[in-house]
């Protein structure tokens, strides 16, 4: 095991066998600032500590410039980087946690699908075996600044959907509430900006919605160099057309801020890990946050009840906060190493947080998640076991598992199972070489079971559920591989679907969804592309396919296709590349729909074939636009 996990697997045993007591509760909680006086001397001392470290940082430079007989080489130039209702009982979106929903591009709304894309809101008719465009709005307040902003994913609470995005222009998050009523017509009712940094993140999403709550982390950088820190802290502000700064209102007081014991890092980020709860139940949005003082690195994971933030230091040490959602006191662990991304967490039933981990990692930010090396362990801590921040998680709640971390490394719970392994590189190979295994890892995280590695011909691109089992999405050569795992007292391939001259269409989480039909029966839609082709933020993709899961055997039924040509011009004003995709299979009572672009499809099962049926584009047409 690298240095990383080592570090820790060599801590003194300090949490006692009176964590594994019944209940979840943390033995202690982190304590908040006292007030707003005791949090402004804390960002003081550490402004004059910082300013102190620049200053000799400048003494040391130059005197080193005295001594230099040559020029120093020039700078290197980085590069630019609760119980859903009966109406939405019917969940189009692949999400992590059940009774957790995530923010999406696609949700349904009684007899209505509605649709987010570049920039504005779609509503199409699909009830009473319908098919027809009503409505279209854009997804941002009149006479807002469109400049640098993105409006990425969208989430339903009754008659109310709400439109997460992000302005570079004004420096935040920005939660637009739409009304749209039974006959799919969208009315815009208010906009807020919710102070943040960038929340983008190639796997994870920003926003959940758990009952009438809407969850979201958001991370703040706090500017110690120069300036009001207190100009970073949590805040909120409804939108008008003539906005200040100043219409900012705080939502975290220094009651609301923690930290550990754990000094910042000089001359590092100092970052305020923030969870905000805003309740959609009534028309006048209201918002609480809470915030956790930490390193710049993090990846976060939403349970039914908590949000875990795990902060990676620019060395070895980690910490892991728990913030419950019901506004009480956050809890933390010392730890160590980093998680690949959120599918890394599982909050499990028996009370206990399970996570895959790295020896190093910078968190899930951006690309990031798709970084990350050395050893591989996975961590198992009783919910109890976390405290103040000053305890850590003990050696023996580290398992150390095989297989190096490597670039695009994929992770998933499923049952009884975490699954974890490595896209590879299997396209590549010289004409008398055999195309390389891949290794598939399948460890019982409860039970301490051995660890299984089952060899499968193609790259780990996606694993997913398929009731209790699982299935496992990669490439090999210029062919889409589909193998199905059977995980019971074993994990063991059942079988292996090929589709030939194929490639995944989409990478996130939403582009695959499983319609269970019954026991060990059901549906499975993705989208793909061409073999010589890889998804691309401009590209569509080529058409869903669909195969027939029927006890682990998998047999294509078939695909509905995208029409081919250059997609319509639909005068996009704003969020004009599909960062979070634009294809989703959907399966809505009894019947089949591939969304392609501006394309909703429909396709019927005749003859053990999906054929097409009808298609409709909603497309806005770029002259009837003002």
């Amino acid at each position: 095991m690298s240095s990383a996990l080592k570090i820790t697997l060599i801590l003194p045993l300090l949490l006692s066998a009176g964590c594994h007591a019944a209940g979840t509760a943390p033995r202690k909680t982190l304590a908040p600032f006292a007030s707003e006086q005791a949090l402004s001397s804390y960002l003081q001392q550490l402004q004059a500590r910082q300013a102190a470290l620049q200053r000799e940082q400048q003494k040391l430079q130059g005197a080193t410039a005295q001594y230099m007989s040559a020029p120093p080489p020039a700078p290197m130039v980085a590069k630019a980087a609760p119980a859903a209702s009966a109406e939405a009982a019917e969940s189009v979106t692949n999400v992590q946690t059940a009774g957790v929903d995530e923010g999406g591009i696609v949700k349904l709304h009684g007899k209505h699908l509605v649709m987010l894309r570049r920039g504005k809101l779609f509503t199409v008719q699909v009830g009473g075996k319908a098919l027809q465009p009503v409505a279209s709005l854009d997804a941002f307040a009149p006479g807002s600044d469109l400049s640098g902003s993105w409006y990425d994913e969208m989430l339903f609470d009754g008659d109310t959907v709400v439109v997460i995005g992000y302005s570079y222009s004004r420096g935040g998050t920005e939660i637009g509430l739409f009304d749209i009523d039974g006959d799919g017509k969208l009315a815009y009712r208010a906009t807020y900006h919710l102070r943040s940094n960038d929340y983008y993140s190639s796997r994870n999403y920003a926003s959940r919605l758990i009952g009438s709550k809407l969850v979201f982390y958001s991370p703040l950088s706090l500017n110690l160099r120069r300036g009001d820190p207190f100009g970073g802290f949590p805040a909120l502000r409804r939108w008008r057309p003539d906005a200040v700064p100043s219409d900012f209102k705080r939502i975290a007081p220094a009651t609301r801020i923690y930290r550990t014991d754990e000094a910042p890092e000089m001359g590092a980020g100092l970052t305020l890990h923030t969870v905000t709860v805003c309740d959609l139940a009534q028309r006048d949005m209201r918002c609480e946050a809470t915030a956790v003082m930490g390193p710049q690195g993090r990846v976060f994971y939403v349970s039914g009840e908590s949000v875990f933030v795990w902060t990676t230091r620019r060395g070895s040490d980690s910490g892991v906060f728990r913030i419950p959602l019901d506004g009480t006191a956050p809890s933390a662990l010392k730890v160590a190493g980093a998680p690949v991304d959120q599918f890394s967490f599982l909050e499990s039933a028996d009370g206990h947080l399970n996570v895959l981990l790295r020896a190093e990692g910078q968190g899930d930010a951006m690309w990031d998640g798709t970084r990350g090396r050395g050893d591989m362990a996975l961590l198992r801590v009783p919910l109890a076991s976390f405290s103040d921040g000053r305890d850590s998680a003990p050696a023996s709640s580290y398992r150390p598992l095989p297989g190096g971390g490597g670039y695009g490394l994929q992770n998933r719970y499923v049952g009884a199972y975490l699954l974890y392994g490595n896209p590879g590189n299997p396209g590549r190979r010289k004409a008398d070489q055999a195309w390389p295994r891949q290794p598939l890892y399948a460890v019982r995280w409860a039970d301490g079971g051995s660890v299984q590695a089952l060899s499968l011909p193609h790259g780990v691109e996606r694993i997913e559920a398929l009731g209790d089992d699982a299935v496992v999405i990669g490439a090999q050569g210029k062919d889409l591989h589909f193998s199905s795992i059977r995980l019971g007292a074993q994990a063991a391939v059942a079988m292996r679907y090929i589709r030939a001259d194929a490639a995944q269409g989409e990478s996130r989480s939403h582009g695959f969804f499983y319609k269970p039909q019954a026991a060990s029966e059901g549906m499975i839609g993705l989208p793909i592309l061409g073999g010589d082709e890889r998804p691309g933020l401009n590209k569509s993709s080529a058409s869903v396919l669909y195969l027939r899961n029927s006890g682990l055997q998998l047999t294509e039924l078939g695909a509905l296709a995208a029409r081919p040509g250059q997609p319509p011009d639909d005068g996009c004003r704003a969020s004009c590349v599909d960062w979070y995709g634009n294809a989703r299979p959907l399966f809505l009572q009894g019947r089949v729909f591939a969304l392609l672009g501006y394309e909703l499809v429909e396709g019927a099962l005749k003859e053990g074939q999906i054929r097409e049926v009808r298609r409709i584009s909603y497309a806005p047409i770029a002259s009837t636009l003002r």
